[in-house]
């Protein structure tokens, strides 16, 4: 029997190679689908009844409400609703004249027994009734589950070629997509999004992915996609849908200013229903995203008639809901306002979050709603007794009240002033790494080295330097050119450089993988992102960043500031590539959605805005005001995006020591509103650089904690003296993390002064670990590589150095000592931890002297 059924798909497989492309003309649009049903078991016999071969074609039928189809056998199938579609399987996707699809008929059980209730094959009648179908559709996806198994069947109903597909779907709400065959899958809350391995990226014409389509594990046994689109068309190859009108519309209250308004929830269309727009007689009144609304500015005693529409996630429109006619009221019917609310309280917070409730008030006419004030500003309106308000900033104390409103707009005084300083975004302290882009070269430092020297478990997050700018359009820039010139001092040097192979396209082997597992070359994600996709995986605690801008990459950030189309232009795109993941489409690798969930935030690297920076840098008197513009238009953005996806994005900075910088570029008491975390700069404060343009002619401590009280310079730098700004500033000590240095600064030629070398004279840069670097090595790389040098301890200053002797090299860095000191001083001041610049530098050395003075790492409140 075995033998017999090889032999017959033989046959039909040549037959299928040998049927013409675009044979499945006008004798295909008439297949004839035969229903029969044996007990809870389904079946489709599909005829042929025409004198040319027919390829490619789907069923498209309709169940009974509550009845679900499965275990398909002999094709893929997909249930959206009551709606099941049916893609056969490659060895029979043609059907040749006169032929029917026995004995490998697609069949499939049914939770119970029932007829379909309509039936369509290849868009017209199953029994071939009708006026003539529709042209078949050119590319589906037909989707099939068992148990926890699924898998696509991609179909290329056309006549030429598919070359290159994606499939994006929605999984029910707490479903997960994991382990892909044939391709690789992505999934930022409930959207999925599916790319092909190499070898099934192309279909070709009338034919299917099989035997090679994508599958995938889900977590729920069973469990369907909606909202499904290949290419972004649907999946079953209709057109699209608009969402259904929104339903049963009515005014729950009504003031003389104001009219509520609510609605039952619209049926979705091809896509999801992303919103609601309200309207005022042919005037647009509001967007909304949930089922309600409260339309204001309204004229007493008037009457007023809306409608509503839903919207779907391209923009489409259903039609108007029914109107309704409401009246306000006439405010010379009552003047007595409301009670005042009483007994205000805080419910619960987060790092975002404040909920409050209160005692209900009294009035003669009755209370229409709440307002809701946080720092004398509304923040919500209610129409019950408790509220959440959102977009807070973390470890902020703010002052809420509540005046209640009566249904003739008599506000009540204010309830008593609560205050409520709302959450830490990281409950216990912060530790910051940076990881280089480009350490992956001469460095030989990959994302796997954070995990094998046990950084990665001390660590609370992981920033990726750097993001660039477009100098042309703009827009956050992921970059697949080098730089112009390796010149640190030219000033076009970061025009449109980065790296895209170091970031997505490069194949790591196992032994630099984070699992052990090797990249193939084909994935869509490579690079150090699908390191940091695995490094998250396994240790889930951590939040990835993406960095935009630092020294050489700060060029255009005046320019994407200056005016708001350019801040919301430039913010967009940068959610865009590195938040919803849609990276530009580079050496295979690449498209939409491929990068989605590596990044769980931004970090602003802008050096400096108002100030002089790296060669070339552009600047403007502006830039002070417009770099808090610019946070606030990131944070705004980052929270919208949030409510659609139910995370919320964090929002930090790299910031500068120097309180000329500070003056010059950030008005903290503003940027504090919007911040999560700023990243002060405690290092650089003294170094020769390795061009000799800096300090070459004297040492000095690049990150000592207190004044040096032998510091020669008119100015002293301290990572104290620093802080002391912020906080002065009113930034909360739990969103400041200090700056330490896994690095050394050095000078040679220098003579040892009685101080062994410190703040003496010397001749320039000492050789660096990098030809290109003078001046500065890794810690890892100083300690082994640098003989001879005695290290010193300054217990007044708490800094760092070593010695090679009288005319030797002199270095300045963060050593376990030095860590240990810094940890209990900002505990002692409950700053909220420490960030690191950059990890290459450490063995496992200095994070473990963090990880021992900061205590255990405790879970980020969100």
């Amino acid at each position: 029997m075995r033998r017999s059924v090889s032999i017959l798909l033989a046959l039909l497989l040549a037959a299928a190679a040998l049927a013409a492309p675009g044979t499945a003309a006008r004798a295909a649009d008439r297949l004839i689908a035969t229903f029969s049903l044996s007990g809870t078991t389904g079946k489709f016999v599909v005829k042929n009844p025409g004198t040319a071969a027919a390829t490619g074609w789907s069923i498209a039928f309709e169940l009974p409400s509550g009845v679900t189809a499965s275990n398909p056998q002999n094709a893929a199938l997909s249930q959206n609703g009551t709606r099941v579609t049916l893609t056969p399987a490659h060895y029979i996707n043609t059907i040749q004249a006169g032929r029917d699809t026995e004995p490998y008929s697609p069949t499939f059980a049914l939770s119970s027994a029932a007829q379909p209730t309509t039936c369509l094959v290849n868009g017209a009648n199953c029994d071939g009734t009708g006026d003539p179908p529709a042209p078949s559709a050119g590319v589906t996806a037909g989707y099939s589950v068992s148990g926890t198994r699924a898998k696509f069947v991609v179909a290329n109903n056309t006549a030429t070629a598919l070359n290159g597909w994606t499939i994006v779907f929605d999984l029910p709400a707490g479903v997960t997509a994991s382990a892909a065959d044939n391709g690789s899958l992505s999934q930022n809350g409930r959207t999925v999004t599916l790319t092909p391995a190499h070898y099934n990226s192309t279909v070709r014409a009338n034919s299917t992915t099989e035997p090679y389509s994508p599958t995938f594990s889900v977590s729920t046994s069973g469990a369907e996609p909606v909202n499904c689109r290949i290419n972004d068309v649907n999946c079953d190859g209709t057109a699209d849908r608009p969402p259904g009108a929104p339903g049963n519309l009515r005014s729950p209250v009504k003031t003389t200013k104001t009219a509520s308004l609510a609605w039952d929830a619209a049926a979705p269309g091809s896509l999801p229903i992303t919103g609601y727009e309200i309207y005022n007689g042919s005037a647009h009144a509001a967007s909304v995203t949930g089922t309600s609304a409260v339309v204001t500015g309204l004229t007493p005693d008037t009457e007023y008639t809306f409608t509503v529409k839903a919207k779907d996630r391209k923009g489409a429109l259903s039609a108007a809901s029914a109107p309704l006619k409401v009246r306000t009221n006439n405010p010379a019917d009552d003047s007595t306002p409301p009670s005042v609310p009483g007994d205000l309280r805080s419910t619960a917070k987060t790092s975002s979050t404040v909920t409050l409730a209160w005692n209900a008030s009294t009035d003669n006419k009755g209370v229409a709603n709440y307002d809701v004030l946080a720092d004398g500003a509304v923040a919500t309106t209610v129409t019950g007794t408790t509220a959440t308000v959102t977009g807070l900033s973390p470890s902020t104390a703010y002052t809420f009240t509540v005046r209640a409103r009566d249904l003739y707009d008599n506000v009540s005084a204010a309830s008593t002033a609560l205050k409520v300083t709302t959450g830490d975004i990281e409950a216990g302290h912060a530790r910051v790494g940076y990881f280089v882009q480009w350490g992956i070269y001469g460095r030989q430092y990959f994302v796997r080295n954070l995990d094998t020297t046990g950084n990665a478990a001390k660590l609370t997050h992981i920033n990726y330097a750097f993001g660039n700018i477009d100098p042309v359009n703009l827009t956050c820039l992921q970059g697949v050119t080098k730089g112009t010139t390796p010149n640190p001092q030219d000033p076009n040097q970061g025009d449109g450089a980065g790296d895209a192979e170091a970031d997505y396209g490069r194949p790591f082997s196992a032994a630099q993988s984070v699992d052990g597992v090797a990249d193939t070359g084909w994935e869509k994600l490579r690079g150090n992102f699908n390191q940091l996709k695995k490094l998250k995986a396994k240790h889930p605690h951590l939040k990835v960043l993406i960095s935009l801008g630092g020294w050489t990459y700060s060029k255009y950030f005046s320019d994407v500031a200056a005016t708001d189309a350019a801040r919301k232009k430039f913010v967009s795109s940068c959610l865009d590539i590195y938040i919803k993941g849609n990276l530009p489409v580079y050496n295979g690798a690449g498209g939409p959605g491929t990068g989605a969930g590596i990044f769980d935030g931004i970090d602003l690297d802008w050096e400096w805005p108002g100030a002089e920076g790296h060669a070339g840098n552009h600047v403007s008197p502006n830039d002070k005001a417009n770099n808090t513009l610019l946070v606030a238009e990131f944070r705004r953005q980052l929270d919208e995006l949030g409510a659609q996806t139910g995370k919320r994005y964090q929002l930090t900075a790299f910031t500068p020591a120097d309180p000329a910088k500070i003056e010059a570029g950030w008005d903290l008491p503003q940027i504090n509103k919007h911040m999560d975390i700023f990243n002060v700069q405690g290092y650089d404060f003294h170094g020769a650089g390795s061009d000799n343009s800096w300090e070459p002619n004297r040492t000095g401590h690049q990150g000592n904690l207190h004044t040096d009280t032998d510091d020669p310079y008119p100015f002293h730098f301290s990572v104290e003296n620093a802080v002391d700004v912020y906080l002065k500033a009113g930034v909360s000590p739990r969103k400041i993390t200090i700056g330490l240095a896994y690095y050394g600064r050095g000078w040679q030629g220098v003579t040892d002064g009685g101080k062994r070398g410190e703040w003496q004279a010397a001749k320039g840069a000492a050789p660096g670990q990098f030809q290109e670097e003078a001046g500065t090595r890794g810690y890892s790389n100083l300690i082994s590589s640098v003989p001879n040098c005695t290290i010193s301890h300054d217990e007044q200053a708490i800094a760092t150095s070593c010695f090679t002797g009288d005319g030797g090299q002199w270095w300045t860095f963060d050593d376990a000592w030095s860590i240990g000191k810094k940890t209990a001083w900002l505990k002692s001041k409950n700053l909220l931890g420490a960030m690191i610049w950059e990890m290459s530098g450490d063995p496992g050395v200095l994070t473990r002297a963090l990880h021992d003075g900061l205590g255990t790492r405790v879970t980020a409140t969100r």
